[in-house]
Parts: C-alpha cells; sequence; structure tokens
C-alpha cells in the first residue's frame, strides 16, 4: 500500500489515491462549514497558495457569498502577480503521427481516416514564416508520439529550425514544447536547444482511468508520464507546465490531483510550476466529447480557474482557443495569464489560406485573426503582451518564482508588454486596432510605477517607432 509523500519520486505517493479520496471526503463533510471556509479564505488572502485540502474545501463550497468572495480574491491575486497583462502565443503542430491509443484524442494508432502528415523543415519554415507574418513572437509545438517519424532528433531540428527564420521585422524568440514523457538526456536535449517550458499534461490523476483512457502505446505507463517532470528538472528544464483534460474524469478528484502535483513540484525541486493549463475535452475527428461523462459546466469551469489561482497565485494559467470567446472573456478575469490567438491544431495549418481541417487535433471554437484577439482584449482593458524577456534574460525557474511571489516581476513586465505590443502595432496590426493600442500604451505608461525605467520605456518606444526592435528589461 502506498502512502502519501510530497516529496517522493513514486507518482503513486506523490499523486496518492487514497489521499484524494480522504480529501474529497474531507471537503464534503466540511464544505457548509462557513467558519472554516472563512478561515481558509483568510489563509488565502495571504497569496501564499493553499493546500490541495483547503482548496479542496472551496471547490465543494456552494455558498453565493463565499463564492463571490473567492472569485473576487482570484481576481485580485491576478491582478497583483500579473496585472493587466496577457500573454500570447500559438500551437505549432509538427507532426500526427502516433503509436499510441489514447482514446479521447483523434490521433490514436486506430484512426485510419485521418491523414497522417509530418512537416519537413521546409515546411516548418513556412509555418514560422506564415505565424511571425500574423505577428506572433511565442510558439508551442506539438507533435504525437511516434519513435520513428518524430524522434527527439527531429524536434530538436524543429526547434532550430524555428528560431533560425527571422522574416522582416519578425522572429520567434521562445519555442515552449509539449510532447511526450521521455528520458532525462532528452530532456537534457531540448534545455540545450534553448526551449523555454516543457508542456506536458497529465490528462487524468485517476489511475484507474487513466489506464483505459490509453489503452495502448508508451503513454499507458502512468507512472512515466507521471514523474516526466522530474525528469524534466533532472535534465535542467527550470519552467514546466502542468494540465488535465477535464471532462476525462471527476473535475474534483482532478482538482486535487493538480495541487498535489504542484505541491510536490515545491517539495522536491523548490519551485511550482510555471504555468497550469486548463482544457476541456472538445469535438474533433473519430471524438464525440459525449461519450465522456464527466464535463463540466462553465460554471464549474470559471469556479476551478478561479481556486486554481488562489491555490498557486503564482503560476501562469493557460486557456487556449478549445474555449469560445464567451467563455474566455469570463475566466480571463479569474486567473488566465496566458491565452492561443488565431491558433490551428492542424498539421502545416498556418500556411495554408482556408483553415484545413482532416488534420486537426481538436476543434477551435475560437477562430478570429490575431489582430482581431490583440484588438478585443485591449477594449476589455488588458495589454496584450508578447514578451519573451524573462526566459531570454534568465529569469526562469527559482529565479523568475521568487519575483513573481515578491511581487517584483511586474517592474519589468509591465515595460516590456507595452514595447512588445508596440512592435506588434507597427508591424502588423490594422489601423482599427493601432488606433486603440496607441491610446493604451500612453495610458499605461503612467502606470510604471518608476520615473527612470517609465522614461527608458518612452524611448525605446520612440526607437520601436524609427524601426529599432527587440528591447527589454
Amino acid at each position: 500500500m502506498y502512502r502519501y509523500d510530497p516529496k517522493s519520486l513514486v507518482a503513486d505517493e506523490f499523486i496518492n489515491h487514497q489521499e484524494i479520496l480522504d480529501t474529497l471526503a474531507y471537503a464534503d463533510q466540511h464544505k457548509d462549514d462557513l467558519a472554516l471556509v472563512d478561515e481558509i479564505l483568510q489563509k488565502a488572502e495571504a497569496r501564499k497558495g493553499l493546500s490541495h485540502r483547503d482548496a479542496s474545501v472551496l471547490l465543494a463550497c456552494e455558498d453565493p457569498e463565499r463564492l463571490q468572495r473567492m472569485y473576487a480574491l482570484a481576481e485580485q491575486i491576478k491582478k497583483d502577480f500579473y496585472g493587466n497583462r496577457i500573454v500570447i502565443f500559438a500551437p505549432l503542430y509538427l507532426s500526427n503521427y502516433c503509436v499510441n491509443g489514447c482514446v479521447y484524442c483523434p490521433y490514436h494508432m486506430k484512426n485510419k481516416h485521418i491523414p497522417r502528415k509530418k512537416l519537413t523543415q521546409e515546411e516548418v519554415a513556412k509555418e514560422v514564416i506564415a505565424l511571425q507574418d500574423m505577428g506572433h513572437k511565442r510558439l508551442a509545438i506539438e507533435a504525437g508520439e511516434h519513435p520513428e517519424m518524430n524522434p527527439i532528433e527531429y524536434i530538436l531540428d524543429c526547434i532550430h529550425t524555428i528560431y533560425s527564420i527571422k522574416h522582416k521585422n519578425g522572429a520567434i524568440r521562445r519555442v515552449n514544447v509539449n510532447i511526450a514523457a521521455t528520458t532525462v538526456e532528452n530532456y537534457r536535449k531540448l534545455k540545450e536547444a534553448g526551449i523555454g517550458t516543457y508542456i506536458l499534461f497529465q490528462e487524468t490523476y485517476h489511475k484507474e482511468s487513466y489506464l483505459q483512457l490509453h489503452p495502448t502505446g508508451p503513454k499507458h505507463d502512468y507512472n512515466y508520464h507521471t514523474e516526466a517532470m522530474d525528469r524534466a528538472m533532472q535534465g535542467g528544464i527550470d519552467d514546466v507546465g502542468l494540465g488535465v483534460l477535464f471532462g476525462l474524469e471527476l473535475y474534483r478528484y482532478e482538482f486535487a490531483g493538480l495541487l498535489m502535483h504542484a505541491e510536490h513540484l515545491e517539495a522536491v525541486h523548490g519551485v511550482g510550476p510555471h504555468t497550469i493549463s486548463v482544457p476541456r475535452i472538445k469535438h474533433a475527428d473519430d471524438i464525440d466529447p459525449s461519450a465522456f461523462d464527466n464535463s463540466i459546466s462553465d460554471e464549474i469551469f470559471a469556479k476551478l480557474c478561479a481556486l486554481i489561482r488562489i491555490a498557486v497565485p503564482y503560476t501562469g494559467m493557460i486557456i487556449s482557443t478549445r474555449e469560445s470567446q464567451s467563455v474566455r472573456e469570463k475566466v480571463i478575469p479569474l486567473g488566465v495569464s496566458q491565452i492561443s490567438g488565431a491558433s490551428r491544431t492542424s498539421v502545416g495549418g498556418y500556411a495554408e489560406e482556408d483553415r484545413p481541417h482532416e488534420t486537426e487535433q481538436f476543434d477551435v471554437s475560437d477562430q478570429r485573426t490575431l489582430d482581431e484577439v490583440v484588438r478585443w482584449l485591449m477594449e476589455m482593458g488588458y495589454i496584450p503582451s508578447f514578451c519573451t524577456a524573462c526566459y531570454r534574460e534568465g529569469r526562469t525557474g527559482d529565479r523568475f518564482m521568487s519575483l513573481c511571489k515578491a511581487g517584483q516581476i511586474q517592474n519589468c513586465c509591465h515595460p516590456n508588454a507595452l514595447m512588445t505590443l508596440k512592435e506588434f502595432l507597427m508591424d502588423y496590426a490594422s489601423e482599427e486596432t493601432r488606433a486603440i493600442g496607441e491610446k493604451l500604451i500612453q495610458a499605461e505608461l503612467n502606470n510604471i510605477p518608476k520615473e527612470k525605467v517609465r522614461q527608458i520605456c518612452r524611448d525605446h518606444l520612440e526607437k520601436i517607432e524609427q524601426g529599432i526592435r527587440d528591447f527589454r528589461f
């Protein structure tokens, strides 16, 4: 029998099934104990985060007044740590060859009517130019798990190609990587290639469900998959990103498991997850989301986002174009700090004029252009940020987290966001978007607290107007 130990390197101990069951029972027992709920909320106001057990009590609590306090606190914590900046990125699908049998993914090996495709380096370059021409500076690369078709060498070649493309004023300045669990040696190679964050979704922390959902292929190995972040950190990768696919298993179980994984990383490596993603299962070729009976409503989804922000205040939270514009508008204030924009989830999709659907991993709900997404964010009072400065200045891992936890990261992030937005406005924006953006930048300059930093930022903004690029604090 495994025992719960957040410092263990064994998946069954740091994501302990019995501990989660005990946590859910405790939450059910205390969800109406409003004195305890108030005590937990008071603890959360210290901005130090919450344990999986305390956070699970809040998730179970349905008292309307406390729920409003949770939302208000999540919104305030988001402002305290991330201000009104929203970082923008795009996924880049390299290959949909896969040897796994994941029952919720159209790339599963038995799907014979999805065309299989793998980008050549020339095709990768075309995709990167198309993304640069939109204004993107940050990518998350994705590939199916296939040892022969998608070996680590192929991924490394793609990363090299992506960083090498300089088209007009375009440049991809940060490549995050979302590929299958691998070895310490391969993580070391990814680190040497200059990746940003290594992202790996757990899909579900419920081991029995995990084994049923991944019946065949290397991904069937629950422990190897769940322990991947420890190997990544052993390989020198500072920033890792967690996530579950909400809808596969009961959401309260997943929430507890997700927070236990964050606690484990903090306990063992001294630094929690750089990001947490919150995807929900969506329709795709050969996949019907209604076949999974654990789907969650928009209201529960919003509550999960708010409580992740409260429980892990320092982590970046990502929401993708799986979600509609209206859902994104609902959850961005509650804690989201990164969104994808103008995403195409098919292999080679960006170089095509019309959005191809035959190789999509999932249906994209938000199909607006990047210019439209940028304008929408600004109209809601957010600063769309294309900043990659922390990664390029070595502010990663514990160095980023210590600055973030101290609330100091905004001293450089705010001006960096304004300067990268200015680049977008000069190089890629429509007239309407540019007019809104210029007005926003002038107003937001006044929110830079240090006069010296404000003046340097003003000088850099003028130089960007003159055609010089890539300033950063």
